[in-house]
């Protein structure tokens, strides 16, 4: 089935390799940026850019609501502060952004009729304990200084607005750390890594299948299980664009 998407951080490492997915489908995607730089790779790419803040709520809203997008996926991050230069302007900003710019999408998809909204997450949230990490452990709550912004002040908001909104069927994809091109490296790194083509695809999926709630989307035996996304999407966290045919 073609739907009309609008994807939030069309522009990003995950988004640039989601849109020839999207696209490739015979599915109409509405593609944000805040850049207009931005906005001519995004044309020929195939998606209609809208240069759109996330911040400015009403403007987000009347882009969703001319778009009127089936369905909402959410790449949205910034770390334009950058974590090697000002580690701490990078990940207050990422708070925020996941934190206000999810409840704004979500305030938006309402106002535009939108039920269902793909949304991107984080599988290194967790609360320490037994590995490997599934769905229903709970997240890091008590964590302070650093990971406590990441946690408290960015994920538990952004996923409780996915999650918990009454008439959104929300899907929340718990990434691993990403590598692969266009992200911060080209070989597995962390605990529970993730190719950044193997990430798209999750959300790829996630259009059409997968019921409301979160799913791990990270390698094979990682601190993250990614039983559930495997079962319940069909996922696989060998997928490859080029392996596209």
């Amino acid at each position: 089935m073609q739907h009309t998407i609008f994807l939030a951080g069309a522009a990003g490492a995950i988004g640039r390799r989601l849109i020839p997915l999207l696209t490739g489908a015979g599915h109409r995607v509405i593609g944000t940026t805040r850049s207009p730089d931005r906005a001519d790779a995004l044309e020929a790419a195939g998606v209609r850019p809208v240069i759109v803040d996330v911040f400015d709520g009403q403007a987000l809203t009347r882009a969703v609501r001319e778009a009127a997008p089936s369905i909402i996926i959410h790449q949205l991050t910034d770390l334009s502060a950058g974590l090697d230069q000002d580690p701490e302007a990078a990940r207050r900003a990422n708070a925020r952004l996941r934190r206000e710019g999810t409840a704004n999408l979500v305030t938006a998809a309402l106002a535009a009729g939108t039920r269902r909204m793909v949304t991107q997450s984080i599988a290194w949230a967790y609360a320490p304990g037994a590995t490997p990490y599934r769905e229903e452990d709970p997240l890091d709550i008590t964590a302070q200084g650093a990971r406590g912004m990441t946690v408290n002040e960015g994920i538990v908001p952004l996923e409780h607005a996915t999650l918990f909104t009454p008439g959104l069927e929300g899907i929340v994809l718990r990434y691993g750390q990403l590598y692969g091109p266009g992200t911060w490296s080209e070989k597995p790194e962390g605990a529970s890594p993730l190719h950044v083509d193997a990430a798209a695809h999750a959300a790829f999926i996630a259009v059409e299948r997968g019921a409301p709630g979160a799913y791990n989307i990270a390698d094979d035996g990682g601190e993250a299980d990614n039983a559930k996304a495997v079962s319940a999407l069909g996922w696989s966290p060998g997928f490859r664009l080029e392996a596209v045919a």
